[in-house]
Formats: structure tokens, C-alpha cells, sequence
């Protein structure tokens, strides 16, 4: 039968145990027996002290009803009890995810280390019990913690206004780029989002819903003075909405519109902020949460302002470079000359801007009549795609109908010229050109004579539909100032009754992702395989099948030859 001390520390009796309980209570942590029953028999000062508990209320007590609680107050089952466990199978236990219950009620998270009591004949008389008060630590990690997700937050809002700032400055279409902004929003920052744009007449228009929702397109809505909406337009702020702001009855048809969405789309905090350059609003972005427990606070209200101005600038950059765009292709066809009537001849013509980028106004054609009745044609394709270009590319065009004009001379020699002209009377840096003569009549015989000035070679198709390039007497280009005599020659090809010549620039052959001779092979397998369509067809096809994303304008100046026996 074992004997208890008397005292509150433990057992009484050989001094050697008052010895161990001195050694005990000088312990730095806290440090309690159990016999194997689980009750405890020695427990010494600093585990009372942790414990908030008197030492001699501890002893005789059952270790695991006393003290084992799980992180929720609750008392762990015996089955599942690590303490336990060494009692049972006598292997020693550690952990750092143990609670024990305090005298006052509270929880104590502890470090522990439990080792089996085992006497010579490997018999189990008990447990010692190690611990330590983890409060510190515990506390440390979750500041550190917390600090670790306000840097994972602060990032992850860096890259996304990084990334954000990419999608909008790839495109210059503004449609294509809300929807991009819409996308990048949606889910990471908020469950939907929306924009609405001012247009004409002080109206507002919604033009992008993501994820899309029938309130995403309508007919503009006048926006009240007085409206939320209107206040974010003209006065410029971000406006955080919580649950009373959204449900407040509707002061316009926006706004109406506006709660309808909210209301279907169960929002209940929601941001709504500028589109702003730096002299006025374009338009409103909102961002709504759907879920009560992640309501949008201060900082995502910094944030949503910042994605706003960033918006409102792509916005307005892509307006201007669009009516840009409108100048300068009017310009551009303004400047290109309709094809002369030739009765024997069937000429057709196309221009098209890039569909990427402000790529306009440096490729041109041109088709006139000779002194001498031969018909010129001309496809050129000046340095440079803007509205300096365009102007650069009339000053050429203007030279090279005038010098071709004033002398009938062999196309290379027109070119020399325009060469040796070009730097003193224009503004043109640099440019390539084919000049060609068009040789015949009635009947025929025909023949093309012409000048290339590092110009893709012209493209002749016959009406069986063969195809081939005229890849003969490839000169340098104009302005290369290399200060060497010019050793330009014409070249010379007849061609069969019915045939068709095509002249191109670059931007037909060329596109992103591709190579020049890919595009050359393209080019004519398209035009052998539609050398029996109208000529008007064979120009619309073409242009019809440039690829997407081309970041040149095009310029295609096409003529067919009467067939046997047709010719005026």
C-alpha cells in the first residue's frame, strides 16, 4: 500500500524524498507524479503555480479529470488521451498541443514531456509529467503569423495591380480591356463586378457585368444629380456600400438598375469608384462581396481606388488613340487616288488598318495613266504607322506620280530618281516602293515591266490557277543613303491573257507568331485557289483571311488582264 506525505508536497518519510522534492519545487517547470491508477502523488511548487491551483488540493486526484482539456474546454476522452497512453503501453509522450485546466477556470497551453515511472523488473508504477507554459510562444506565433498574411495580402494586392496593369495596357480597345479588368477582379477580390460609362448627353451606360448577367448591356440611363452613381461621377469619390446602403430604395433608373443587380446577385458590401484621368470621370467600377463574414474595408477601398484611376487612364488613352485611329485612316483614304477607268483593264483596290495597335498611315497604292497610254502602278510602304506617316506617304506618292509623269521612262530609272529626290523635297526617312508598267493592249501580248525598291515581290496568277512570285531584280530600298551609284534595273514578265497581278505590303505576309515565308506561302496558295472569282471577290477574300492580330495596316492593289479575245 503506498503512503502518502502528509504535507502538500508529497510523500513523507526518508529524508531522500524530502531531497527529491526540493529538487522538484527548484525545478524550472512544472512537474507532477501519477501512480498507475492516474492519481496523482507528487506534484511540486511551479506546477501549482501554473496550475493556479494549491498542491495539496492536487494530490489524490485523478491527473486527466483534473486537468486534460482540449483546445475548446471540453474534457478529452481517456481513450484518446496521450498521458493515458503512457500509462497503458509505457512509452514516453511529448507534445506542444496540450491544454490544461487551471484553478481558475482558464486554459493553460503547456509543452509537455511524459515518461513512464518503471521499476527493475520493467514493471509501469506510474507517470512523471514535464511541462511548461507556451502562452509566449503561442502569442509570438500568432503575431508572426498575422504579420505573414498581412505581407501575403500586401502582396498578393501588389500583383494583382501589377497584373492589372498589364491586361490594360495590351489592348487599346476598351471594351476588351474592361472585360480583362472584369476578369482579373473576379474572384480575387470581390464575387462580381461592374462598369458603367459615361456617353452622350450626361448618360451613363453599363458596359461590362462579370460574371455576365442580363443587366450587363441596356440603353444608357440619365443618372440624376443626386444619385449615388452621380456622385461618384461628378464629384470624383469612392464610395463604400454596406448592407443598409445597398437596400436603400433607389433615387434613379441607374440606380435601380444598379440595386436590381445587387439584390440578384445577393451583394452585401459593395465599392464603387472612379474611372478617372487626370481632367475628368469616364465612368464608375463596382466591386461587391456576397459574403457577411468578408465585408470590404479601408484598405480595399485604397486598393479599388487605385484599380479605378488605373482603369480610368487605360479608358481614356484608348478613346484618344481610337479617335486617333478615326483621323487617321480618313487621312489615309482620303490620300489614296481611286483607280483609273482603263477599258481593257480591271483594276481593284483595299486598304485596311491594323486591328492592333495605332498601325495607320504609312502603306499606300496608287494607279494612273502614262503620256503614252501605259498604265503605272504603284504600291509603296513608308517607315512609321501614325498620322506622320500618312503625310510622309502623300509627299512620296505626289513625287513618284509626278516624276513618272514627266519623263516615259523605264521604271528604274523613275525610281532612281525618286531616290536621289526624296531626302531634299520630303520628309520621308526611309520607304519601299514597287514601280510597274503594265505593257499592251487589246489582245495582247502583254508584259509587266517594274522597279522593286525592297519590296515583297509581286504575285502573278494565271487562270488555270498557278501561282508564282516575280522575284527578279530585288533593289535596295529608298533612303538607305549608301553613297554607291544605284545599279537599279528593270525587270520583265510577260503575262498570259487573263491573269491576275497582285501587289501587297507586308502586312499581309507578316503577323505575330509567324514568319515571312509562311506568310508568302499562304498568300499564294489562297490567291492560285480563288484565281477564278471576280477580281472585287479575289480582293474582299484575301483581306477577309488576314490572320488576327496583325500589327500592320495593309495596302493590296490587285489587276487582271482581259482573257483571248475580249480586249477593247
Amino acid at each position: 500500500m503506498r503512503r502518502h506525505l502528509p504535507s502538500a508536497h508529497g510523500h513523507a518519510g526518508l529524508p531522500d524524498q524530502r531531497l527529491l522534492q526540493a529538487a522538484f519545487d527548484s525545478a524550472g517547470a512544472g512537474i507532477y507524479l501519477t501512480d498507475l491508477a492516474g492519481l496523482i502523488t507528487m506534484a511540486n511548487l511551479q506546477a501549482g503555480a501554473l496550475l493556479r491551483r494549491p498542491v495539496a488540493e492536487m494530490l489524490g486526484a485523478d491527473a486527466h479529470d483534473l486537468l486534460h482539456r482540449g483546445a475548446d474546454d471540453g474534457l478529452t476522452p481517456r481513450s484518446t488521451c496521450r498521458l493515458m497512453g503512457v500509462l497503458e503501453h509505457g512509452r514516453p509522450a511529448r507534445g506542444d498541443e496540450s491544454t490544461f485546466l487551471r484553478g481558475d477556470g482558464s486554459l493553460l497551453p503547456v509543452s509537455l514531456s511524459a515518461a513512464p515511472i518503471v521499476q527493475e523488473g520493467g514493471q509501469v508504477l506510474g507517470v512523471i509529467v514535464v511541462f511548461t507554459d507556451i502562452t509566449e510562444r503561442l502569442n509570438l506565433s500568432r503575431q508572426q503569423a498575422g504579420h505573414l498574411a498581412i505581407l501575403e495580402d500586401f502582396n498578393a494586392r501588389l500583383t494583382l495591380l501589377t497584373e492589372i496593369t498589364s491586361v490594360l495596357t495590351q489592348t487599346l480597345e476598351v471594351d476588351e480591356a474592361l472585360q480583362r479588368l472584369g476578369r482579373l477582379i473576379v474572384p480575387r477580390l470581390a464575387d462580381w463586378a461592374m462598369v458603367d460609362l459615361r456617353v452622350e448627353h450626361d448618360e451613363v451606360e453599363r458596359v461590362v457585368v462579370i460574371p455576365p448577367a442580363d443587366q450587363a448591356a441596356g440603353s444608357p440611363l440619365p443618372e440624376p444629380p443626386g444619385s449615388l452613381l452621380a456622385r461618384v461621377l461628378d464629384r470624383g469619390e469612392t464610395v463604400l456600400l454596406g448592407p443598409g446602403d445597398i437596400a436603400r430604395k433607389p433615387d434613379s433608373g441607374m440606380a435601380a438598375a444598379q440595386r436590381e443587380l445587387f439584390a440578384a446577385r445577393g451583394a452585401v458590401s459593395a465599392i464603387i469608384t472612379p474611372l478617372r484621368t487626370q481632367r475628368q470621370v469616364l465612368g464608375a467600377l463596382t466591386v461587391a462581396r456576397t459574403d457577411p463574414a468578408r465585408p470590404f474595408d479601408a484598405t480595399d477601398v485604397t486598393l479599388v481606388t487605385d484599380i479605378g484611376r488605373r482603369a480610368g487612364l487605360a479608358v481614356g488613352n484608348a478613346r484618344l488613340f481610337g479617335r486617333q485611329r478615326e483621323v487617321a485612316e480618313m487621312m489615309q483614304r482620303h490620300l489614296l487616288a481611286p483607280l483609273p477607268q482603263v477599258g481593257h483593264l480591271e483594276m481593284a483596290a483595299r486598304y485596311l488598318p491594323a486591328s492592333v495597335g495605332s498601325q495607320v498611315g504609312g502603306d499606300w497604292y496608287d494607279a494612273f495613266l502614262l503620256p503614252d497610254g501605259v498604265t503605272a502602278l504603284v504600291i509603296g510602304d513608308v517607315v512609321g504607322h501614325d498620322i506622320r506617316a500618312a503625310a510622309e506617304m502623300a509627299q512620296l506618292r505626289s513625287m513618284v506620280r509626278t516624276l513618272a509623269w514627266d519623263r516615259c521612262v523605264s521604271p528604274s530609272l523613275v525610281v532612281n530618281r525618286v531616290d536621289q529626290a526624296m531626302s531634299a523635297v520630303t520628309d520621308v526617312p526611309m520607304a519601299t516602293m514597287i514601280l510597274a508598267r503594265v505593257e499592251g493592249s487589246g489582245d495582247g501580248p502583254w508584259r509587266l515591266r517594274w522597279s522593286n525598291a525592297g519590296h515583297p515581290p509581286p504575285l502573278l496568277v494565271t487562270p488555270d490557277g498557278h501561282a508564282r512570285y516575280l522575284e527578279q531584280r530585288q533593289d535596295l530600298l529608298l533612303g538607305l543613303r549608301l553613297g554607291i551609284e544605284s545599279t537599279r534595273r528593270d525587270a520583265v514578265e510577260p503575262m498570259p491573257a487573263g491573269s491576275t497581278l497582285v501587289l501587297y505590303t507586308d502586312g499581309l505576309v507578316e503577323s505575330p507568331g509567324s514568319d515571312l515565308d509562311t506568310g508568302l506561302a499562304r498568300l499564294r496558295a489562297q490567291a492560285a485557289a480563288m484565281a477564278h472569282l471576280p477580281l472585287e471577290g479575289l480582293c474582299d477574300e484575301i483581306v477577309r483571311r488576314i490572320p488576327h492580330g496583325t500589327t500592320d495596316d495593309v495596302a493590296l492593289l490587285a489587276l487582271r488582264l482581259p482573257a483571248c479575245g475580249t480586249g477593247a
